[in-house]
Parts: C-alpha cells; structure tokens; sequence
C-alpha cells in the first residue's frame, strides 16, 4: 500500500507531536527565568534549543517561585 503510515499518523502529525514535547516545557520554564514565553517556539530548531538551555543553566539568579 502507498503512503500507508501505520495508524493513520502521517510524518506531520508525528513532527506536530515531538514540536509540541520540545515546545511546551520551554514555553512554561522560559518565564521563570525571566525571558519571554514565546522564545520557546524557536526552541523547535535543535540548536537554538541547546543555547536556551545553556543560558537557563548558567543564569545567576534562581528561577522565580523556588525558594
């Protein structure tokens, strides 16, 4: 069978779906560490996601709403 993707989820959807686990969880972190939410949509490119996490690692103070 041609095109035929196994339960119905084209290479899109699955794209859509790993976006959405990369995406949400900077989404909710990036505020915390004092940056705007929507940075976290760019988190879908690799790299941009890797320098995210490093400025959030390296940052001097802590996250707001941990004591």
């Amino acid at each position: 069978m041609m095109g035929s993707y196994g339960m119905g989820l084209g290479g899109f959807g699955w794209m859509l779906i790993l976006g959405a686990l990369v995406v949400i969880p900077f989404w909710k972190l990036l505020p915390r560490f004092g940056m705007p939410s929507w940075l976290g949509l760019l988190a879908i490119f690799p790299l941009v996601a890797l320098i995210l996490l490093w400025v959030m690692a390296f940052k001097d103070d802590k996250p707001r709403g941990v004591s």
